[in-house]
């Protein structure tokens, strides 16, 4: 991991084997350690850089023919075989095959309409409008912003500061205000009161304008090495503000506007992170939570939707809106939660400029652009699977929707490879080849568990079986590439910290996942005999140990990221499993679930919903203190615990029930978690 790739969750080998936390110490750093500039750089470069699938067919008819190696020196007409035997070298039946995929590739998917036939991103340039303009600037005319605000002008997105005026519009503005780019800006600072006493700066543009960079700096400090979307240079140079005292940077090169929805998306992940005085002061006004970083989301939102994001295939709408779906409220049950519907736009917009084609793929030219959308694909294609998972829904993509499989490409020859370890694009190459396996299971998992028949007659115990076998053979594969490695103490920072444990948890809370499946729905087995009883009872004997496992060792990676601070600027890549692990524990009456709720409390700096759920948490786990744990379908694997209330019923000891052996078990059990709790699991 220190080596590798840092915006993704991959390690060295040789790691820790599956199971239960292990102790080991762990010297917390001091500080916090973010990566630098060229560091950032680096990463967009390693994940721009991806290999573009391997074209096939590439052998001339002759070599096709007698099923030979089809050789063919840069700068010669003729492979090596036709030019010893003095033969043709022709490709009909490659050109014959192409053309067939080609035409296959223009099959526009149902239930999205262009007016080009072909891919707007192979043919190496972006949509634009009739007037050449890029189909934001005309999609926003007349569209509505904010009701508080009247509606966009004329010409909203003329320039960058203008667009900043709107977006740092204070929370109490009335329509009657004049917001139009040619119209007089009137003074605000009596309505900034909500967001702090410092927020009335922001009537001033150059304060807005260096505010602005600050939070540009943050995203890409903090977001950009999870999501490597952008480029960090061209995104700088495109931005073009220049702060107080700086002369404006000069270039020929006449540079294509960044989408407004894009700066308004990268400032309002800044938001979340940034520890701006002004931000500061605005926690502290409103109980620890940003009004102003609620804002800028809500009004990033409403750019994207007024600029017609979700409806128009492009290539910066599917960065668009693959930042926005991670970016706002991941509660599913409140108004501005998960619902999917920005990723879902996002692999619409995928499969509008047809990127699960390998044909489309391969024959983009620009490289940048190449980079982007194979990256963007596959986060795209991991999020659907995992999340259809994890909120109870049914996956978008299935196995069949793409046949994209870069990270079976071989190394570029530019590459140095060190025999000693692997080099960074091998390692990013093997994290997608271990994500992709284990978000095939989660999908196939997804679209079994949460139908209405799996609701109304149990899970099909051959289907439990499965699942579980295919988890572990995913786990003795990959976990040790993938999860967190012996050695990183060694280099405990930000990144290498969150994207180690965010891979290890990612594997880990699906066994959580699969038990609460079991325990709401029932195991179903159709034989009716013995041998089937006994295959229920085992299968749900396993799935609650490694689900319990599982649920420590999260435990145990959320205590270490939380005291190191880690948790506060993560964007949303834990969350999922801290939360399931959490309440698992906390139906069980296990101590260890602190750690899950104190990383809860931390990551309500950024996703202020959590604070609620750790609260519910605890309560839970106060009531089975009390009352002891409450299960359903699975409740006779849970280990009986002694509780208040049977203390208070019977004396234990005296009446010989065996329970002196049980709370043998408790103690070993509780040592274990102790142990979790107090050492990183490594």
């Amino acid at each position: 991991m220190q080596n590798g790739d840092p915006s993704h969750s991959f390690s060295q080998p040789g790691l820790l084997p599956p199971g239960p936390p292990h102790p080991s110490p762990l010297t917390p750093p001091v500080g916090l350690v973010l990566p630098t500039q060229l560091v950032q750089n680096q990463i967009h470069e390693l994940a721009k850089t991806l290999p573009p699938p391997r074209k096939q067919n590439t052998a001339c008819d002759a070599c096709r023919s007698r099923k030979v190696k089809c050789n063919r020196l840069p700068g010669q007409e003729k492979c090596q075989h036709c030019q010893s035997k003095n033969y043709p070298c022709t490709h009909y039946v490659q050109q014959a095959t192409s053309e067939k995929k080609r035409n296959a590739a223009v099959r526009r998917p149902r239930g999205i309409s262009t007016s080009s036939s072909s891919s707007p991103v192979s043919s190496g340039h972006s949509p634009t409008g009739e007037s050449g303009s890029p189909p934001w600037h005309k999609s926003a005319y007349g569209a509505p912003w904010n009701s508080k605000l009247g509606g966009y002008p004329n010409a909203p997105f003329q320039s960058t500061p203008n667009l900043l005026y709107h977006l740092f519009a204070p929370p109490e503005s009335g329509p009657s205000e004049s917001i139009f780019a040619f119209g007089p800006f009137k003074p605000r600072a009596p309505a900034y009161f909500a967001w702090g006493e410092m927020a009335s700066k922001l009537e001033e543009e150059a304060f807005r304008t260096e505010f602005a960079l600050d939070l540009v700096e943050v995203y890409f400090q903090i977001v950009h090495t999870r999501l490597p979307l952008l480029n960090p240079l061209q995104f700088r140079a495109r931005l073009n503000l220049q702060a107080t005292g700086q002369r404006p940077a000069i270039s020929s090169r006449q540079e294509e506007p960044i989408h407004p929805a894009l700066i308004a998306t990268v400032i309002a992940w800044g938001a979340k992170f940034s520890e701006h005085p002004l931000l500061v002061a605005d926690r502290q006004k409103n109980a620890g939570q940003s009004l102003l970083a609620r804002t800028l989301i809500d009004r990033c939102r409403e750019i994207a939707e007024a600029t017609k994001v979700h409806r128009i295939p492009h290539k910066d709408h599917v960065v668009i809106a693959l930042l926005i779906e991670t970016m706002q409220c991941q509660n599913p049950n409140t108004e501005n939660g998960f619902h999917g519907f920005w990723l879902n736009s996002g692999i619409r917009n995928l499969l509008g400029l047809q990127i699960n084609h390998k044909s489309v793929m391969a024959d983009i030219k620009d490289p940048e652009t190449r980079g982007t959308m194979i990256f963007a694909w596959w986060m795209a294609c991991l999020a659907d699977a995992f999340s259809s998972f994890y909120y109870r829904r049914k996956p978008m993509l299935d196995d069949d929707d793409y046949d994209i499989d870069f990270y079976t490409a071989e190394p570029g020859p530019q590459e140095n490879v060190d025999p000693e370890k692997p080099s960074p694009r091998e390692q990013l190459e093997g994290y997608y080849s271990a994500a992709h396996a284990l978000a095939r299971i989660s999908r196939q998992m997804a679209r079994l568990l949460w139908r209405p028949t799996t609701d109304s007659e149990g899970i099909p115990v051959e289907a439990a079986i499965h699942y579980s076998s295919e988890l572990s053979k995913w786990r003795d594969a990959h976990l040790s590439k993938v999860g967190v490695p012996p050695n990183l103490a060694t280099n405990w920072d930000f990144v290498s910290a969150v994207s180690a444990c965010a891979s290890d948890a990612q594997y880990h809370v699906i066994w959580i996942g699969l038990f609460s499946a079991m325990d709401e729905f029932g195991v179903r087995d159709d034989s009716l005999s013995p041998s089937g009883m006994n295959q229920v009872e085992t299968v749900k004997r396993k799935v609650f140990e490694e689900a319990l496992n599982a649920s420590l060792r999260v435990s145990a990676l959320a205590g270490v990221l939380t005291s190191n601070g880690y948790l506060k600027l993560d964007p949303a890549v834990m969350h999922v499993s801290i939360i399931q692990a959490g309440f698992f524990l906390a139906r069980l009456g296990r101590p260890e679930v602190q750690n899950c709720i104190e990383g809860l409390e931390q990551y309500s700096y950024a996703y202020e919903e959590t604070k609620e759920l750790s609260q519910m948490i605890r309560r839970e786990y106060e009531q089975t203190v009390i009352k002891g744990p409450s299960f359903h379908e699975m409740s006779n694997t849970i280990p009986r615990r002694t509780t208040p209330a049977d203390i208070t019923n019977a004396n234990a000891p005296a009446n010989g029930n065996g329970n002196g052996v049980h709370h043998a078990h408790h103690d070993s059990m509780v040592g274990l978690s102790s142990r979790a709790i107090h050492s990183p699991p490594i």
